[in-house]
């Protein structure tokens, strides 16, 4: 009897009722169609080339140095060395004192910051205001939170002239943002530049914000993950240093955006402590820390950025310099194929139009599916090129309204940007032959 009571199936429910419905994950998916078929993976946002000398020899130092400690905890919130830099730096972007012990904090890479944003500030019943195209973990994370999404698109306002679209064309609409915000709204997500988009929000587009922002007493979680990858001169603005907006803003960060070390997950929130303090509860309670010898490492990398901050010399301007090339082959690539590129102001991601292409691509009438998330996983297993749809970041309610683009990463290799381009000029001629 009682060996048969330890083999009886427990039939109550085990999943958490937070979970339904956000168990899919489009990268689960096609990281793994990717692995599988692709030859060339502009999928995924990573750079496939190394992490600066200087970053790599400041973890190898850290590592093999005489400091055992490093092998140990750090403080909780951040390892002292980083957060007294990341203040430094921030005071000087920002224009403003910041203590490091409260207005910083250090987190398992972007993601956990957001993580921690949204269950710190996000009630039951909340409402969050959310621009697409998102990241698409902003979703799931505010549902979880137990907080109700509300989507606000960008629109397209294409140039008439014939010429190339850009990222600048995709904007919101006053009266429609405006509509969004109610005695319900906890907090909007900023995203700029915007993933996938490449988008850069102008002063005038981040003062309506900011506008709304106070007027309703809203909170801004800004993800600023992409800062220092902007391009043609355009100038990344801070939300929170706009009038009224410190105070209501968490910045979000990411050494892996920044330094090209995506692997490394550290990232970071900086913000007034009254917001932070209640992430710190977060943070404490689920992951407690990140890997000291990281966080070490990325510390030298900002202390040497700080020295060179605005100098030709700097990481932070190099590196833009060479995705911006790596953008405008990419872009004269797509378009001499005729997979319309829409040129991206900032990040290292390019959205396509992939309309004359989808000859080669059967539709399926009555699917659920969106065409082009069909379309990219017919490219990957038929040319092995890796990509993703741009319906991935919509929300279930306007995903089929943008099905004609994928999102492609720039921030590769020559040889790997070459490789792709070969598929496509292949493909191109087998479609005319």
């Amino acid at each position: 009897f009682l060996f048969h009571s330890l083999q009886a199936k427990m039939s109550r429910p085990v999943q958490a009722r937070r979970l339904e419905g956000i168990d899919k994950n489009i990268w689960v998916e096609f990281v793994k169609l990717a692995a599988t078929y692709s030859k060339v993976n502009l999928g995924q946002g990573f750079p496939d080339f190394p992490a600066p000398d200087f970053l790599r020899e400041a973890l190898t130092r850290a590592l093999g140095g005489g400091n055992h400690m490093l092998h140990q905890y750090t403080r909780a919130f951040g390892h002292p060395p980083l957060v007294k830099v990341l203040a430094q730096f921030f005071e000087k972007l920002l224009g403003r004192e910041l203590d490091p012990m409260t207005n910083v904090m250090v987190t398992v890479g972007a993601y956990q910051a957001l993580f921690c944003c949204f269950q710190a500030l996000v009630d039951e019943g909340d409402e969050v205001i959310i621009i697409e195209p998102f990241f698409d973990c902003y979703e799931p994370m505010v549902k979880m939170a137990g907080g109700t999404p509300v989507f606000v698109p960008l629109r397209l306002n294409p140039p008439k002239d014939g010429k190339l679209m850009s990222s600048a064309d995709w904007q919101l609409d006053p009266a429609e943002l405006a509509s969004k915000f109610s005695e319900r709204t906890k907090a909007i997500v900023l995203n700029s530049p915007n993933n996938p988009l490449g988008k850069v929000f102008s002063r005038g587009e981040l003062g309506l914000i900011a506008e709304l922002c106070v007027k309703h007493d809203v909170l801004c979680i800004s993800d600023e993950v992409y800062e220092w990858l902007v391009y043609d001169g355009k100038q990344h603005i801070r939300i929170a240093s706009l009038q009224g907006m410190w105070d209501r803003t968490v910045i979000i960060g990411s050494a892996g955006k920044t330094f090209s070390a995506t692997g490394w997950k550290v990232g970071w929130v900086v913000g007034p402590d009254r917001l932070l303090q209640h992430l710190r509860t977060v943070h404490q309670n689920s992951v407690y820390h990140c890997a000291t010898i990281a966080q070490e490492a990325v510390a030298q990398g900002f202390q040497r950025e700080l020295m060179l901050y605005g100098k030709p010399e700097s990481y932070f301007v190099q590196l833009p310099k060479e995705l911006q090339q790596k953008r405008d082959w990419l872009v004269q690539r797509l378009d001499e194929v005729g997979m319309k590129p829409i040129i991206p102001e900032g990040t290292y991601f390019l959205v396509a139009d992939i309309s004359l292409f989808k000859s080669d691509v059967p539709d399926v009438p009555n699917s659920d599916e969106p065409y082009d998330s069909r379309f990219a996983k017919w490219m990957v297993k038929n040319k092995g090129l890796a990509a993703i749809p741009l319906s991935a970041f919509y929300s279930e309610a306007h995903k089929n309204n943008y099905t004609n683009f994928i999102r492609f990463c720039f921030a590769k290799e020559e040889a790997t940007l070459k490789a792709a381009s070969d598929i496509l000029q292949k493909w191109k001629q087998e479609k005319t032959s």
